[in-house]
Order: structure tokens, then sequence, then C-alpha cells
């Protein structure tokens, strides 16, 4: 069955009408990995003199050992951002003899060719032959590639299972953050806890016993059968998923039900968000700079003053804003027209994303506020910028939102994917980031940050309050826009 499932894919992609364009981004994507593996290869060949370099006081292999789990550390968070899920078209077997398990092992047989699952043994293989084979026999360089491959394995199906249920419940996204992050700060800032020594133990018992490598297997075996399960559970819940089955309210989320048809339409997109891989893969890069205080608060090479802070804190709360909101109204290119033939107000359509702007900003405010622990200054000037974000930069963003003709496939993941980026998306990043230091600066130079971050936040608080005034003039302008966009949508 196996067999078959990969000859309907094979035909479906050639007879598909973008058939040019995939094969050009697969030859282009080929050679941009085929140049990371090579990059790769050159460091792995090098690999033991950089450890002898960088640690000579060390035994070379006790430092390879140090280093392995900060890799698949890495590794993990890099899957979870850049992985594809495989991906099956079930709704035409529904209806066919065609069990669920063969779809899951299809699934399961064709999401191990990855790049990600190749790259750790590009990465050691060399130093593993150079070095561990060579001083430490054949049994051990066995159990290090069996130990790598057990890893690698576990790191593939956790991070599967991981995605597939991020997108049954955002919540596992942000446990997921919040593990890695108290783990880097256990290590890196209060060094209550040492990986580095924990993976150097753990790895320098394979000099003791080979047998010790069947440890990561195991972890990877169980992983296998937690997604093979979790997948086999819930294969056809999105696609049997119905909105017949009795008659609900206007919207699901009962607080935006006041907003009338506007919160409903703020529903809907947030669903777009949460169902489709490109809107999910934004939404991901917003929930890692929630990480971004870390490297300025902490780094002393940015000084104790306000302009950094200010620069962290507008990114930080408004990272759904400047991110998702340059391609406004390019998420919705696929279904613009039945938007403009509907029922719907355009001034409740901009006003929908005010409210979509609110409610991920303020989850971002809220979810930073644990850096007032570097100062009460932190905080202060990420609710000025807070505020300025939801008063100044969503109006900007919306008045280029009226200029932006480029369509957005959301079916396609957003790693190296530029569709939709044009001349839009860089023209609005210049009055994102210049307006608030034209406010700062002066006042910074007269000896008055604090007086400058306050009149920023009043700044943004003044186009809060008068916000009706400008959704006035920006549906105005989305009306004379509104036919050209569609337009730029079809083509």
């Amino acid at each position: 069955m196996t067999s078959a499932f990969l000859q309907h894919q094979w035909k479906a992609f050639w007879r598909s009408k973008n058939t040019g364009k995939s094969i050009a981004v697969r030859i282009v994507m080929t050679l941009l990995i085929l140049y990371l593996f090579a990059n790769l290869l050159v460091v792995a060949f090098f690999l033991d003199k950089i450890f002898k370099g960088v640690f000579p006081s060390q035994d070379i292999i006790s430092s390879f050992n140090s280093f392995l789990l900060y890799y698949f550390f890495i590794d993990l968070l890099m899957r979870f951002q850049l992985q594809e899920l495989p991906t099956l078209s079930v709704r035409p077997y529904l209806n066919l003899p065609v069990k669920k398990n063969q779809i899951v092992n299809y699934l399961c047989l064709t999401s191990l060719w990855s790049g990600f699952n190749f790259t750790p043994f590009i990465l050691t293989l060399p130093f593993l032959i150079n070095v561990v084979l060579t001083l430490k026999g054949g049994a051990v360089f066995a159990a290090f590639i069996v130990a790598i491959f057990g890893l690698t394995m576990f790191n593939h199906f956790f991070s599967l299972w991981l995605k597939r249920k991020v997108n049954l419940n955002g919540w596992f996204m942000v446990g997921f953050l919040l593990v890695l992050t108290t783990l880097s700060l256990l290590d890196f800032h209060w060094k209550i806890i040492s990986i580095s020594a924990f993976s150097k133990t753990v790895f320098n018992l394979l000099f003791i016993n080979a047998y010790y490598s069947s440890v990561p297997v195991l972890l990877a075996i169980i992983m296998f059968f937690i997604n093979y399960r979790f997948l086999r559970n819930n294969l056809y819940l999105d696609e049997l998923r119905s909105d017949t089955s009795g008659e609900k309210t206007s919207t699901e989320i009962p607080f935006l039900s006041r907003f009338g048809m506007a919160g409903e339409l703020a529903v809907t997109e947030i669903k777009l968000i949460l169902r489709n891989k490109r809107s999910k893969s934004s939404l991901t890069i917003c929930s890692l700079m929630m990480f971004y205080g870390l490297l300025f608060y902490t780094n002393p090479a940015y000084g104790h003053g306000y302009g950094w802070k200010i620069f962290a804190a507008m990114f930080m709360t408004g990272i759904f804003i400047i991110n998702y909101g340059q391609f406004m109204f390019s998420w919705q290119s696929g279904h613009f027209d039945g938007i403009l033939a509907h029922r719907i107000r355009a001034e409740d359509f901009i006003r929908s994303k005010f409210i979509l702007f609110t409610i991920f900003s303020g989850a971002a405010f809220i979810l930073t506020i644990p850096y007032v622990y570097f100062g009460w200054r932190v905080l202060l000037v990420q609710f000025a910028m807070f505020l300025w974000n939801l008063g100044v930069n969503s109006l900007v963003i919306l008045f280029f939102a009226n200029r932006n003709y480029r369509k957005i496939d959301l079916s396609k993941g957003g790693s190296f994917n530029w569709e939709g980026v044009g001349a839009s998306q860089w023209l609005v990043s210049l009055p994102l980031l210049i307006f608030p230091y034209v406010i700062f600066a002066p006042l910074n130079y007269l000896g008055q940050p604090e007086a400058a971050v306050l009149i920023i936040g009043l700044t943004g608080l003044i186009f809060i309050i008068t916000r009706p005034f400008w959704i006035t003039k920006l549906t105005e302008n989305f009306k004379q826009q509104r036919y050209l966009i569609a337009e730029g949508f079809r083509s």
C-alpha cells in the first residue's frame, strides 16, 4: 500500500498546475541543502582540531561528549521551527478499504526523509572515525553510532508528535518553550545545573559498556509508538470535523461576541492562523521572540540605557503586529473575493484586525512581564511600547496593507518561503523602527530618557483613544483600494 501512496503522490505532483514552480523551488532548496551539508562536512573534518584549540586542557573525546546534548537540544528546536510534517490527503481514501495503520505507516516512513536526520552523522562521523575508532576501538565507535542514531530518531518523532499536539492545542508550544527557557536559565544564568557535565557523564558511560547505547534507541522506539498512536487516533480529526452538528452563536470565543461581525471575523482569522502552515510558522516566530529580552537585558554590551530596551520591547510586545501584520490581507488572499462579495462592512473588516492585534499583543505583553526581574524600568519600557504598538504601529501596518497586492499560499511552510514579500514589506520596516526614536533621541540627548519613554507610551495611548477616527480613514482608503488588492490576489 505504501508504494500505491507514493505513486498517487507522484502523479498528484506532476499533474498540479504549479509543477514548474515546485520543481524550481525544489532545485533551489536541494542546492542550498547540499551547500549546507558541504559546510558541515568541512567543520566535521576539523572538529578534533576545533575541540583541541578551544579546550586544550581537556581530553578531546570528553570535550566532544560534553557538547552532544547541546547539539540535540538545538536540533530539536530547529526541527520544531523548520521541519515540515509529512502530509497525505486522506479524504479520497475514506470510502475505500484502506486501513488506518497503512496510512500511518506511510506517514511515518516518508517522514524519515529529512535533512535533519542526516545532519548529525555528517557532522560527527569523520570525528568518530578519526578519533574514537582510533583511540577506543570498534565497539565504542559502534556504540556512539547507535546512540547518535537513537537520539536522532527520538528528536525526529518527538518533534512530529509535538507539532501535531500544537496544532490541536497551542498551550503545548508554550509549555515546550518554557521548558527550554527554564533549562537555559538554570544552566547559563543561574548556574544551578550543567547540561555539559551531564552530557559528558552520560556519553562517557559508553566507554564502560557499549550496551548503554541501547537506551537512546529504546527512548526512540517509545517515542515512535507514542507518535504512531497519537497519529492513528487523530488521523481524521481535522477532515471529519463538521460545523453542522448543532446551532452555534456567531462566535466560538464568547468574549468576542460583543464586537459583533468584527469579533466573528477576528475569530475566523484566529482559526486561519492555527490551521495553516505559513501562518503557524509566523506564530512560532512570534513565540520565539518572547525570549528576545534575554539577549538585550542580560548583555552588558548593550548598556543600561533605554535605547536598546525600546528596540527589544517593541519587538517582543509587537512582534505579531510586525511579523504577521506585514502580510495583512495577503493571508486572506485565497478568499478575499468572497469577503468583498459577502455582506461584510469594510469598517468591521478593519476593526477585526485591531481586535486581532490587541489579543496577540496583549498576550505578548503579559508573557514578558517577568522581565521586571531585570528592573522596573524594563517593565515601564515594555508597557510604553505595548501602547505604542497598539496605537501607532498597528495603524502603520494597516496603512501599508492597503497597498499590498501579493497573495500567499497558506498551505506552504514559512521556512525559506518568500511568497508575498514585496516592496511594501521593506518600506513598512522604516517607520516602525524610526518613529519611536524620533521622540526618544532628542529627549535622551537632553538627559530625559524616562520622559521620552513616557511620551512614547502617551502617544500610543492617544492614538488608541482616537482609534475610531483612524478606522474611518483606513476604511475609506480600503474602499478605494479593495478592487486593486483583489485583482493582485487573483494574478
